[in-house]
């Protein structure tokens, strides 16, 4: 009787395939030199959000990377369309409804 060669199961991966996935998971580290009362001041504001220290660093690194990276974008427009935007922000902003009802709507407090 021939046996008869098949690929993995579903939902397997073949091992070659599999290193090539833990490669591409794997997180490179990031090692860093602080003050000692830096180092308090982190372990503080981690403890109160409920983060660990690891999560609540790299949460405030990817936010200030993606601002410093925003504020630094670039949006290149030709005259006309700069006339337009220039345009856009002068002009007065234009009366809704919805807006004008909730200004006279007094605030829950009062």
């Amino acid at each position: 009787m021939r046996s008869r060669l098949t690929g993995p199961a579903k939902g397997q991966l073949t091992r070659s395939r599999q290193a090539t996935r833990r490669t591409k998971d794997r997180r490179k580290p990031l090692s860093m030199r602080i003050l000692p009362e830096t180092r308090q001041l982190i372990d503080e504001a981690a403890e109160l959000t409920g983060k660990t220290v690891t999560d609540f660093v790299l949460d405030a690194a990817r936010n200030a990377a993606q601002n410093t990276l925003l504020d630094r974008t670039v949006i290149r427009l030709n005259d006309k369309a700069y006339a337009a935007f220039v345009a856009l922000l002068d002009a007065p902003p234009k009366p809704k409804e919805r807006l004008r009802k909730s200004l006279q709507t007094p605030a829950v407090w009062e």
